[in-house]
């Protein structure tokens, strides 16, 4: 009898181990429609990307609305960041082939100051707006917990494609072509 106790006392502990690693599992990888990076189909309800105002690394306005009709691309970044390194060319790619499409690509930096934001643009040549994020946009945004993360939005004002870092990137231009096509 006390070995079918000892057994099934083993069972338990065995059973909530697999509970335990599956709500683990559940929790960081949620199947909602503005995670993993999966384009969200049309016949899906799309969030409404929440709009900001913040100031461009050349003191000039920066609105989310100022740019309603085309297809945005937000990037949160840092110059610290070194998948951010490997990205920034790739959008610095994407914003000069599909610019005249209606593609606007907009960085912002989650640096503490602006100065290594103007040195580091500069040496790259980033040709689309930058400015400073900060904790109330992050948070508008879901939070912004590890960088690089991207969200693509569509014509209409729409998230359409949340992407969590660099290797999410590369795959992100048939998403982008996909949107400019629609009206």
């Amino acid at each position: 009898m006390l070995k079918s106790y000892r057994a099934m006392g083993a069972l338990t502990v065995i059973l909530l181990s697999i509970g335990l690693v599956f709500g683990i599992y559940t929790v960081r990888h949620p199947r909602s429609r503005s995670q993993g990076g999966k384009l969200i189909g049309a016949s899906e309800a799309l969030p409404i990307a929440p709009e900001f105002s913040l100031t461009d690394l050349n003191g000039q306005p920066l609105k989310l609305s100022s740019f309603h009709g085309k297809v945005v691309l937000i990037d949160y970044w840092a110059t610290w960041c070194a998948p951010c390194k490997i990205e920034i060319p790739r959008l610095i790619v994407l914003q000069n082939k599909y610019k005249t499409q209606g593609l606007q690509v907009i960085g912002l930096s989650m640096d503490d100051g602006p100065e290594p934001v103007r040195i580091f643009a500069r040496e790259l040549g980033i040709n689309y707006p930058i400015a400073l994020g900060n904790v109330k946009v992050a948070e508008a945004y879901g939070g912004v917990l590890g960088l690089p993360i991207a969200f693509l939005i569509d014509r209409r004002g729409r998230i359409s494609r949340k992407l969590v870092g660099d290797a999410e990137m590369q795959s992100i231009e048939p998403d982008v072509q996909k949107l400019l096509r629609q009206p």
